[in-house]
């Protein structure tokens, strides 16, 4: 999946300074119940934010969008300017704090796709949503 992940991310406009930043999972004890690691998890995510940065939460339970609507939003949050960071949880989800900080939460799928699925779906889209504007023939429909 790295490999299909790189294939989207290479094509994706250098402008975009696109880039992919791991955080790694917090330990989990047998005992745990995940909401001290997920709340730990957030603490992370959070920490790389720059405060005037758009998030875009990916969740399941966020919105689902069309891939031209997807493009038009993508054209809403480049017009609004700010440097924009997309977000995936980790393996229980993300903190409430990183739910309250989302300016938007965007839902790929109302599965639960694994981690690796999720990032190439993600890198897909924006690829596609890029193809609409430039009125590149990726996207066909």
């Amino acid at each position: 999946m790295d490999t299909a992940f790189g294939t989207y991310a290479e094509r994706i406009p250098r402008e975009w300074k696109f880039r992919l930043d791991v955080i790694p999972t917090v330990r989990r004890n047998r005992n745990d119940k995940s909401r001290q690691a997920m709340e730990s998890e957030g603490e992370l995510i959070l920490g790389k934010l720059a405060q005037a940065e758009q998030m875009v939460l990916l969740d399941e339970r966020g919105k689902q969008l069309t891939s031209r609507a997807l493009a038009g939003k993508l054209s809403d949050w480049q017009i609004d300017g700010r440097d924009l960071c997309f977000v995936i949880g980790g393996p229980d989800g993300v903190s409430d704090r990183c739910k309250q900080r989302a300016d938007f939460t965007w839902s790929l799928s109302q599965l639960t796709l694994p981690h690796g699925l999720a990032r190439v779906l993600f890198a897909e889209q924006l690829y596609r949503a890029h193809s609409l504007h430039t009125g590149h023939p990726y996207h066909r429909a």
